[in-house]
């Protein structure tokens, strides 16, 4: 779990790189929970949340 503190001393290169990264990691959990293989589901909305943490610290450095 990403704290928004610690997303708030990052870069902006840097946040862009990580919604990158949980973008991605967030499609194969969704594509495994499809085939039925995923392990623990609690990632589909930890990984969500993520996202959403993210996009929010972006919104407020482009104030």
């Amino acid at each position: 779990m990403l704290k928004p503190a610690e997303l708030r001393n990052l870069s902006k290169q840097e946040l862009v790189e990580k919604l990158v990264a949980l973008k991605k990691s967030l499609f194969e959990i969704l594509s495994q929970r499809a085939t039925g293989r995923v392990e623990k589901p609690s990632k589909i909305k930890q990984a969500r949340r993520d996202v959403a943490r993210i996009m929010t610290v972006l919104q407020e450095k482009e104030k």
